[in-house]
C-alpha cells in the first residue's frame, strides 16, 4: 500500500500529465490558421439559401431509386450534371468505368394471397433476378434447405409452386427506440481506441451460408418454381419494413436463379403458419423486371473548382450515388450526395478563394463493393494490391465522405492518422455549437473513403447521429424522402464546406500515415530456384 506522501506524488505527476494532454491540443489549434471570415459567409450561404433538401427531393422523388446499371440512375446522373453546370461549377462530367456487369430494373410487382383467403402482400424484388413472365396463380409449398440431404427430399416436387424457402421468423417487440442520437456518454466512448485484439465476424461462416443460398436459388430455378418468398430481408425487417438486395448475378453467362421476393415478415409468418395446418394457400405474383446489357461498363460523376496557386494540388469530396431500389435511396446515398453537392454549391455561391482545386466525386456500384471509388482510385492513383503509384497520389490533400444516412454530423474517425488530430480539432471547434465534438482514432468501414486509404491518400468519414438508419431505413423500403432531416442536412453541408475550404488553402497538405502494406505480393520476374 502506498504511504500519503507517495499517493500526493503520483496524483501530482498524474495532474501534470492531464494538464499537459489538455494543453497540447489547445496550442495545435493556435498554430492551426482558421478563416472566421470565410466560416461566417459559408454558414449564411448554407442556412439561409439551401438548396440541399431541393436536391434530395429531385435525386429520391423524382429520379430514385438509383441501382447501379438501371436507366433511373443514369437520368439522376444527368440531372445532377445540369445542375452543377447552373451553379457554375467546373467541367461536370461522366467518366465511365468497366466491368460492372449487366444492368437491371424492376417495373411492376403485385403478389397477393387468394386462398383460403384474399389478401395483398407487401413485396419487393431482389435486384438481378427474373419476372415471372405474366401473371401467375400457384400453390405454395414449404421447401427449406438447410443440408444438402435436403436438396433430394425436394428434387421433383417444386415444379410450378411459390416456395417459402426458409421458417417463420419470429418477431420480438420493440424495446430500444428507433431513433437514436449520441448522447455526451457515448460520443465519449466512441472517442477512446478500439481494445487491441478484437477481431470481426466468422468470414468463412459467412461464405458457407452465402454458398449454401445461391445452390438453393439455382436449384429453385431448376425446379421450375413460380417464385421464392422470404421474410423481411433482415431481422430488422417487420413493422412492415423490408430489407432488399440482390438475389441473382450481374454476369449474364452465370447459370440463372428463380424468381425471388422478399414479404412482409408478418404476412410471411402468416402464410408459413397456414401452411403448417395442411391448409393450402394460394398466391397470384406478377413480376415484371428487365435486365440491360446494353454495356458493362458503369459511371462516376466528376466535377471540380479550380484552385489558384496550388492548382495542381487537389482536396477531393465524395459519396455513393447508387442505392438499392425498394426505397428511393434517400438516406443510403441520397443524403451524403445532396450534401456534397450543396458544399459544392456554396464554396461557388461565396466567391471564396480556392488554392487548391476542388473535386467532387459521385460513385456508383459501391453497394456492390466500392467498386466505382475503387476504379477511380486505381485509375487516378495507384493500385493497392501492389501499391505501384502515380504522381497524382502525393498531390491528393485528403478526401472527405459522406455515408452514414441523414443524421447531424458529431465529428470524424480519424481512420488511424493520429497526425491529423491537432489540425481537425481546429476546424471543427467553430462547430461545437452544432454539436460537433468528438475526434476517435477508431477506423470505419463499409464505404468509399476506404479506396483512397488503401493507396495513402488521407481518407475521412464524419461521425453522424445514427437516427433511424441501422433501425429502419438503411436498404429498406422506408428509405424514402421523408425520413431525411432537413436541419441536419444543412448542418452537414455547411461542415462539409468548411472542411474542404480549409484544407484547400492551407499552406501544407493534411498530414499522412504510413503506406499501408500491398495487398499482394509484387511478382518476381527473375528465375525460380
Amino acid at each position: 500500500m502506498p504511504t500519503p506522501v507517495q499517493r500526493r506524488s503520483r496524483i501530482a505527476m498524474t495532474s501534470a500529465l492531464l494538464l499537459t494532454a489538455l494543453l497540447a491540443v489547445p496550442f495545435a489549434q493556435d498554430r492551426e490558421k482558421i478563416d472566421y471570415d470565410a466560416i461566417y459567409r459559408i454558414k449564411k450561404e448554407g442556412f439561409e439559401k439551401s438548396q440541399v433538401m431541393e436536391v434530395t427531393s429531385y435525386l429520391t422523388d423524382v429520379y430514385g431509386p438509383r441501382l447501379t446499371g438501371s436507366p433511373s440512375i443514369r437520368r439522376a446522373a444527368d440531372w445532377t450534371i445540369r445542375k452543377l453546370a447552373e451553379w457554375g461549377v467546373g467541367n461536370p462530367h461522366l467518366e465511365s468505368w468497366p466491368g460492372f456487369g449487366r444492368g437491371w430494373s424492376n417495373e411492376k410487382v403485385s403478389a397477393t394471397v387468394v386462398a383460403p383467403e384474399a389478401y395483398p402482400l407487401i413485396a419487393y424484388p431482389k435486384a438481378w433476378t427474373p419476372g415471372t413472365n405474366g401473371v401467375v396463380s400457384a400453390d405454395v409449398v414449404a421447401a427449406v434447405i438447410v443440408t444438402d440431404k435436403d436438396f433430394d427430399r425436394f428434387k421433383g416436387k417444386l415444379t410450378g409452386k411459390v416456395v417459402l424457402a426458409f421458417d417463420a421468423r419470429e418477431v420480438k417487440l420493440q424495446s430500444d427506440p428507433l431513433s437514436n442520437r449520441f448522447d455526451e456518454a457515448r460520443l465519449s466512448q466512441l472517442a477512446l481506441q478500439e481494445e487491441p485484439g478484437r477481431r470481426g465476424g466468422d468470414r468463412s461462416r459467412f461464405q458457407q451460408e452465402q454458398d449454401l443460398r445461391l445452390r438453393k436459388m439455382r436449384f429453385y430455378a431448376q425446379e421450375g418454381v413460380v417464385a421464392v418468398l422470404e421474410p423481411g430481408g433482415h431481422p430488422n425487417g417487420n413493422r412492415g419494413v423490408i430489407f432488399v438486395n440482390a438475389g441473382g448475378s450481374r454476369d449474364a453467362k452465370d447459370p440463372p436463379v428463380a424468381p425471388q421476393l422478399i414479404v412482409a415478415t408478418e404476412q410471411y409468418n402468416r402464410i408459413a403458419r397456414t401452411v403448417e395446418k395442411s391448409i393450402p394457400v394460394k398466391i397470384e405474383v406478377n413480376v415484371q423486371n428487365t435486365f440491360h446489357d446494353q454495356t458493362t461498363d458503369s459511371f462516376n460523376l466528376v466535377a471540380e473548382i479550380p484552385g489558384g496557386d496550388k492548382a495542381d494540388e487537389v482536396v477531393m469530396l465524395g459519396a455513393h450515388f447508387d442505392s438499392w431500389h425498394s426505397g428511393t435511396g434517400a438516406t443510403d446515398n441520397a443524403a451524403g450526395s445532396a450534401v456534397m453537392l450543396e458544399a459544392m454549391r456554396i464554396l461557388k455561391a461565396t466567391g471564396l478563394r480556392l488554392r487548391r482545386t476542388v473535386r467532387l466525386g459521385l460513385w456508383t456500384g459501391e453497394e456492390q463493393g466500392l467498386l466505382g471509388s475503387k476504379a477511380y482510385v486505381k485509375q487516378q492513383f495507384g493500385d493497392p494490391d501492389t501499391l505501384q503509384l502515380k504522381p497524382a497520389q502525393q498531390r491528393l490533400s485528403a478526401y472527405f465522405n459522406v455515408d452514414n444516412g441523414t443524421g447531424a454530423i458529431r465529428g470524424v474517425y480519424l481512420q488511424g492518422n493520429e497526425a491529423a488530430r491537432p489540425v481537425f480539432s481546429a476546424w471543427m471547434a467553430p462547430f461545437r455549437d452544432l454539436g460537433m465534438t468528438t475526434l476517435t482514432i477508431r477506423t470505419t468501414g463499409g464505404t468509399d473513403h476506404l479506396s483512397f486509404d488503401a493507396v495513402g491518400i488521407p481518407g475521412f468519414q464524419f461521425i453522424q447521429d445514427e437516427l433511424e438508419y441501422d433501425t429502419l431505413t438503411h436498404h429498406s423500403n422506408q428509405d424514402v424522402y421523408d425520413r431525411i432531416q432537413a436541419a441536419d442536412m444543412m448542418k452537414n453541408a455547411v461542415i462539409v464546406a468548411s472542411f474542404v475550404y480549409h484544407a484547400a488553402n492551407r499552406d501544407d497538405m493534411v498530414p499522412r500515415k504510413p503506406l499501408p502494406e500491398p495487398r499482394k505480393p509484387a511478382t518476381s520476374t527473375s528465375p525460380q530456384p
